[in-house]
């Protein structure tokens, strides 16, 4: 279980992000994040049932701050993620936890190769039967509403803008999000809607690993 303990220091965090403060509550620090680390372990032994992961890492809670106008050094939030193993397993899971019901659970395709989002637009270009069956279905909805990403103003180069599937065609990024509440995350029944998340991400995931493991005529590229 994730702990209030764990929501206590985030809390702190965002009111003291400093290096001093931080220094001075590592300890503290490192108990959220081993407790994080429990949580990702019991996540992947109930997902490597029905998946195959090759790896869960924690992001680093170090802010990279070279570029950004805001200098706090830390993340409000400890975050992590699970990678599927294999060419042909497409797709990631993700989980954040943040105070005042920011706690974020879901995964998808966030930043497509070049050549991932062409081939995912030409698929969409012949066919969009089954990304909207995916979309549509009600337990897609229940867990997350609706596919998110952003997209385009217009039509991509080479692409009808009149085209019936342009809204799919035009998005540039493809993933899904449930957001839960801190009392939800506290609660012993969170490690169970997490995995009826990511379960339900699935459909998603294999239609998509389908796709961009496969050309337009449906062959092997593997």
């Amino acid at each position: 279980m994730i702990q209030q303990a764990t929501f206590s220091f985030l809390k702190d965090l965002q009111k003291n992000n400093t290096r001093d403060w931080f220094k001075e509550n590592k300890k503290r620090y490192d108990t959220a994040r081993k407790e994080l680390l429990s949580f990702l372990d019991a996540t992947a032994d109930q997902l490597n049932l029905t998946d195959v992961l090759e790896d869960k890492k924690i992001f680093r809670i170090n802010r990279d701050i070279r570029f950004s106008k805001d200098k706090s050094p830390y993340k409000s939030n400890l975050s992590g993620y699970f990678v599927r193993a294999g060419a042909s397993r497409r797709g990631g899971y993700f989980i954040s936890i943040e105070p005042g019901g920011k706690t974020i659970v879901g995964g998808g395709f966030y930043a497509p190769e070049k050549d991932d989002l062409l081939r995912i637009r030409r698929e969409f270009e012949m066919d969009a039967t089954e990304i909207e069956k995916i979309t549509s279905d009600k337990n897609f909805i229940k867990h997350f509403g609706l596919l998110r990403g952003d997209s385009l103003k217009s039509a991509p180069r080479d692409f009808d803008k009149a085209h019936p599937n342009i809204k799919w065609i035009r998005m540039k990024q493809f993933y899904v999000m449930r957001e839960f509440t801190d009392k939800e995350v506290t609660a012993d029944t969170f490690e169970k809607e997490v995995m009826n998340a990511f379960l339900a991400i699935r459909p998603f995931f294999d239609y998509m690993s389908d796709v961009l493991t496969t050309n337009l005529n449906g062959e092997s590229i593997l």
